[in-house]
């Protein structure tokens, strides 16, 4: 046997034990990410079933991924006004999306104007913003502002208005377009675009990584905020998704302890359990139907510079 049948034999053996190292790394993969989704649908699937269970068999049994007693008295109650809870669900809907697109908005257009190096006074908004999050006036100054400064008691603003600027949101998205080249705005500017033509058709576009990931957080906030609405808004026609499931839980655990009070024998004919994870199941159905929407970015926005030219 030659020198060189010899060489391609030792490439081929290499090359075969190789392939076998890459199908052993991603079937271990495939395993690992496989427990690890399962681990984490288990929770949901919890949820879910436990929303399905009568109230007693929660009691006596605890919860279970599979329903033992089927009932959806609690979907009943829940659902007893539908009006109610379609209003509640108009109002955050519309929140979210209000709240989602100015946030962005904003947002988008302070972290340009502090990753632009020739803006000569960006280290001292820069620090004027980080300074916030150190230091805070209170709850009263801040209440006192929205009602009494503003008169945003008992309007949509009340909701959008305090949650729409996050500094970790803007030093996120100032570091995002801060990696974006140079050239692209210096090109820009030879053609004779402005400022805003620049940031609405050159740095929006190649922001939409960053642009997604904050507007999901950002929706999530508005989405899940209760506190603000237990605060400002006393109309029911107000009223968003989040605080109508926590008054609803409330008035059904003072039922409860009413009853108990009274020294009724039967406590659990009142589905507080089970009613827990139905709320659940209603509060967090629309926006996990959002997420698939918005995945592709994620990646993108986790690999996005790391490799430069």
């Amino acid at each position: 046997m030659s020198a060189t049948e010899i060489s391609l034999n030792k490439q081929k053996v290499k090359s075969v034990g190789k392939q076998g190292d890459r199908r052993l790394f991603s079937a271990i993969g495939y395993v690992v990410l496989t427990l690890f989704t399962v681990l984490c649908l288990l929770p949901f699937i919890l949820v879910l079933s436990s929303s399905l269970t009568n109230e007693e068999t929660i009691v006596v049994k605890g919860y279970q991924f599979f329903p033992a007693d089927f009932s959806v008295e609690a979907f009943k109650i829940l659902f007893k006004y539908p009006q109610e809870m379609i209003n509640a669900y108009v109002v955050t809907i519309g929140v979210t999306v209000a709240g989602t697109a100015l946030g962005l908005f904003l947002t988008s257009m302070t972290a340009y104007a502090l990753s632009r190096k020739d803006f000569k006074w960006r280290n001292h908004f820069s620090f004027f913003f980080f300074f916030t999050t150190l230091f805070n006036g209170g709850l009263v100054p801040w209440y006192m502002l929205i009602t009494k400064t503003l008169h945003m008691t008992n309007t949509p603003l009340s909701l959008i208005i305090p949650m729409v600027l996050n500094v970790f949101y803007i030093i996120v998205m100032k570091s995002f377009m801060s990696s974006i080249p140079e050239a692209i705005v210096e090109s820009a500017k030879i053609d004779g675009a402005g400022d805003f033509r620049i940031y609405a058709q050159l740095i929006l576009p190649l922001a939409k990584p960053a642009l997604a990931t904050i507007g999901l957080f950002l929706a999530l906030a508005y989405w899940n905020d209760w506190y603000n609405a237990m605060l400002f808004v006393n109309d029911e026609k107000l009223m968003p998704l989040q605080y109508y499931l926590y008054k609803m839980l409330g008035n059904m655990d003072g039922m409860r302890k009413a009853m108990m009070g009274a020294g009724a024998v039967v406590t659990t004919s009142i589905p507080t359990e089970s009613l827990k994870m139905a709320m659940t199941v209603v509060a967090t159905g629309p926006i996990l139907l959002a997420y698939p929407f918005v995945q592709r970015y994620f990646v993108q926005g986790l690999t996005i510079g790391a490799v430069k030219g």
